[in-house]
Parts: structure tokens; C-alpha cells; sequence
């Protein structure tokens, strides 16, 4: 059974972090009302302040943050970044001004390594044969977390715009607490390797790993797919409500159960799919399945059919741990840091280009100077990029897996 414990910390801290993001996202628009006054749409403007420059600092000090794991091991950097997570979450319940939110976010943003370090510490523990499977774990506990969130935040709110903050807070420490005497290291002498700044920013990490055989092409898909698979938080709600006249109750339950069907193809199903076909099968497979789910939404017209079909739409979730596995296995195990770092920046690029890409896109096709009413336009966006993945995908050379 104790063997069992670092694996349910790991998937407790990535739903966790998560349910943190969801948690607050019911009340962020009345607390930065209550900070900083003014109207609904200039808090929204500050809300994409916050969002954005969480992100940059993701893209500028992920692969920091991984190198650091690869040098001083995975226990200290998690435990690290929950006691961060955890007085970010408080600062922001305390902030009493607009500034102080920010800078909260700033650091949160630096330390956000929660995610990228329990990949890492996913891939030490992960025989090769085992590695994609249970990446899709990782990626089922961010599915639950996405769901439960926004739930319980909606529901404490009731007691005040702080009491989300303060909930999140303390779910961070529990579980720094719980990995205090749950997690034991997993870097050792054989695989630790020294510290370097080169290769510890953004720019220096990309270039050193997409040096090795077959990752630059895995990297560049990574990149195009994550701004495609934005298109749901970017639009969704404009969407929903534009299309099918569904108000916050109906974009809620149409996100969970979203979140459900991720969960389960990504914790349950991907174990008999990779068996069945492999990982690069798996990934053409998730990915046509994305194409046919963007050009569906696009086009579709009734929210309840949009809705029964979300459980086949959520297949596509696993071709993000088939790569992930493809590409945990073209590195050596003291680089696991330095890749799930380096993908962390790669994300955070996209978290900034996909929601201004998503959003101008529907703007435009939802105008009145519109040549075509569609509010499904992002969606065919989505699928060209896709496409673009299945093409770079197919030609290139498969990554080498390494000892």
C-alpha cells in the first residue's frame, strides 16, 4: 500500500491545482470589482491582466523550475511550490488593491511548478511501457480537479468573494503536508546532473531539446495542438450562449462533463487503446478525432446534440499523454525536468496566443460587417491547426527512445 501513496500525491496535487484554478474562477470578476471598482468590463481587462501575466512567467521560468527538480530532486521543487501556491492563494483572499493581486499572480506564476515537476516525478517512477498511460492519469486528475473546481467555488462564493481563496489555500497545504511525509525522492546520483542557466530559460531549453532526434517535430506539434485545444476555454461560454442560447447553468454542465469524459478516456480507456494500437496510433487516432469534433462543433446547431456528443468529442484527450509518453521516452531520465519544463513554456506561449487568436477570430465571424455569420469559425480554425499536427506528425522521424 505505501508504494501506492507517492502516486496519490502526485494526482491529488495536479487535481488540486486544478481545482484551485476553478475554485476562484466563479469570483475573480467580483473581487477585482471590490479592489479596484469601475465596471464589469474594465475587471475584465484586469482578469486577462492576471491570466496573462500568470502565463508569461510560466513561459519565462518553466524551464528553470524543471532544471532545478533534475538538480535538487523532485520532492524539494513540489514541496517548494505548494508552500508558494499556498500563500499566493492567501494574498490574493488578504489583497486589498489591484497591485497586490497582481504580484500574487506574478509569483504564483514563477512557482507554478506543480504540474510540470509531477510529470517529471510520473516518469521516474514509470517503466517505458507504462509511461503514456500514466501521463493519462496525470492528465484524469486535472479532468476531476476542472470539474469539481468550479463547482465547490460556485458554491462557497456564497459566503463571500474571499472564501474560495482561502479553501484553495488550505487545500495546498494539506497536501504540502501530506507529501512532507508521503513523497520520497526519486532523482538519484545515477540520473542528477549539474545545474545550468543556458538551459535553464525558455529560448536555451527549446533549443537543447529539440536537438535530440525526433523531438523538434514532437515539440512543434505540441505547440500548434495546445492552441487548437485552447479554443474551449477561449470560447466556449460566448459560444454556447450565441449558438444555443444556453446561459452560466448549461456552459457549466456541458464543461464537466467535458472534464468527466477526459477523465475517463485519459485515467481508464487509454490503457486498452495503447495496448490495442500503440502510441502513435493513439495519437493519430486522438487527433482525427479532434479534427472531426472541431469541424462537428462548427457546424452543429442544437446544444443538446452538442452535448450527447461531448463524451466522443473527449477521445481526443488522448493523444496529449500518447505524446507525452513518446516524448518522456526520446529522453534520458535526468532530463525529465528539463522536458516537462520546456513543455510548460510551450503551453504558456499558447495560453497567451490562443485566447486574443480564438476570441478575435470569433469576434469577426460573429460581426456585422461579417461576410459569414458563424460562430463556429474557431472551432474550423481548430481543425486546420490540427491537421497541421496529423501532416508535421506523419512525415517525421519517430523519437528515439533513450536509456
Amino acid at each position: 500500500m505505501r508504494h501506492r501513496l507517492p502516486i496519490t500525491f502526485i494526482l491529488v496535487t495536479v487535481t488540486i491545482d486544478a481545482m484551485g484554478i476553478g475554485l476562484i474562477m466563479p469570483v475573480m470578476p467580483e473581487l477585482i470589482l471590490e479592489v479596484e471598482g469601475g465596471s464589469l468590463g474594465q475587471a475584465a481587462v484586469w482578469g486577462g491582466v492576471l491570466a496573462t501575466s500568470f502565463a508569461v512567467m510560466q513561459f519565462l521560468f518553466g524551464p528553470m523550475v524543471g532544471n532545478l527538480s533534475d538538480r535538487f530532486g523532485r520532492r524539494p521543487v513540489l514541496l517548494v511550490a505548494l508552500f508558494a501556491m499556498t500563500l499566493d492563494y492567501l494574498a490574493m483572499a488578504l489583497a486589498a488593491s489591484i497591485w497586490l493581486l497582481l504580484a500574487a499572480r506574478i509569483i504564483g506564476g514563477i512557482t507554478a511548478a506543480t504540474q510540470s515537476t509531477a510529470s517529471a516525478y510520473m516518469a521516474d517512477i514509470s517503466p517505458p511501457e507504462k509511461k503514456a498511460a500514466n501521463f493519462g492519469l496525470i492528465g484524469a486528475a486535472f479532468g476531476v480537479g476542472f470539474v469539481l473546481g468550479p463547482l465547490i467555488g460556485g458554491v462557497l462564493a456564497e459566503y463571500g468573494t474571499r472564501a474560495p481563496f482561502y479553501a484553495a489555500a488550505a487545500l495546498a497545504f494539506a497536501n504540502m503536508a501530506f507529501g512532507w511525509f508521503a513523497l520520497p525522492e526519486t532523482v538519484t546520483d545515477r540520473i542528477r546532473r549539474p545545474f545550468e542557466w543556458r538551459r535553464a530559460n525558455p529560448l536555451g531549453a527549446l533549443r537543447h531539446i529539440g536537438t535530440l532526434p525526433g523531438l523538434g517535430p514532437m515539440l512543434a506539434i505540441v505547440f500548434i495542438y495546445s492552441i487548437a485545444f485552447f479554443v474551449y476555454p477561449a470560447i466556449w461560454a460566448y459560444f454556447g450562449q450565441l449558438r444555443f442560447g444556453w446561459g452560466p447553468g448549461m456552459v457549466g454542465l456541458s464543461l464537466a462533463v467535458f472534464g468527466i469524459s477526459m477523465a475517463i478516456f485519459q485515467g481508464w480507456l487509454i490503457r486498452p487503446i495503447l495496448r490495442t494500437i500503440g502510441e502513435r496510433n493513439a495519437v493519430l487516432l486522438g487527433l482525427a478525432v479532434d479534427v472531426g469534433a472541431f469541424v462537428f462543433l462548427a457546424f452543429v446547431t442544437d446544444g443538446w446534440l452538442a452535448l450527447v456528443a461531448t463524451p466522443v468529442t473527449a477521445l481526443g484527450s488522448i493523444a496529449g499523454p500518447a505524446m507525452q509518453g513518446i516524448m518522456s521516452r526520446a529522453v534520458s531520465d535526468s532530463q525529465q525536468g528539463e522536458l516537462q519544463g520546456t513543455l510548460t513554456s510551450i503551453n504558456a506561449v499558447a495560453m497567451i496566443i490562443a485566447p486574443l487568436l480564438m476570441t478575435q477570430t470569433f469576434w469577426f465571424f460573429t460581426s456585422g460587417s461579417a461576410p459569414l455569420f458563424l460562430p463556429g469559425a474557431p472551432f474550423l480554425l481548430s481543425a486546420a491547426l490540427t491537421i497541421v499536427c496529423i501532416l508535421i506528425f506523419a512525415t517525421a522521424r519517430p523519437a528515439r527512445a533513450r536509456a
